[in-house]
């Protein structure tokens, strides 16, 4: 029994490590390239991409995603009971929620302390039909921040990269 303890709280802190690695970028921009799935069209390449950590404690980290002049999109990472969240609050300019937001997902284990998965949740099926097969997944360490989507079943990726290693300058604030 002493082991499965101790097991189940190592991999506790692997959750908490992930939620961790945002703490030094606080308040801090980067920008970002698309590394897969970019098209013409898509609202997103030839855009410039920045993300900022607005916001930082150890059971909620708010990130925005700035695209072009459309600062709508902000990723919100919560902890809790060993397992990390993702949602996506989506804005209008007024900054009233849009009608399609806070979908995500949570992660069905405590992940890894530089990644974390998340399956589409049941709360994103009512929302948006066709995403209830979308997973994300984050990826975070020293160097580079990447935000991903697979679609399973389909040829839907998206996967963005940002270089933690070069913090630009910038006064976005995300539409509230």
């Amino acid at each position: 029994m002493l082991f499965s303890i101790s097991v189940i709280w190592a991999n506790a802190q692997h959750s908490k490590a992930f939620m961790e690695a945002f703490k030094p970028h606080l308040g801090k921009y980067y920008e970002g390239t698309i590394v897969a799935g970019g098209k013409e069209g898509d609202g997103f390449t030839g855009e410039r991409l920045l993300m900022q950590v607005i916001s930082w404690d150890e059971r909620e980290v708010k990130v925005p995603f700035y695209v072009g002049e459309d600062k709508s999109r902000t990723w919100i990472f919560s902890w809790s009971n060993n397992r990390v969240e993702l949602k996506h609050d989506h804005r209008k300019p007024d900054g009233t929620a849009d009608k399609v937001t806070f979908y995500g997902g949570t992660a069905t284990n405590e992940g890894l302390p530089n990644m974390q998965m998340f399956p589409a949740d049941a709360e994103t099926e009512q929302l948006i039909d066709y995403a209830a097969y979308n997973v994300w997944w984050v990826t975070i360490d020293a160097h580079k921040f990447t935000y991903n989507l697979r679609r399973i079943g389909s040829d839907r990726l998206f996967s963005v990269e940002f270089d933690l290693t070069k913090p630009i300058v910038s006064n976005f604030k995300p539409w509230r």
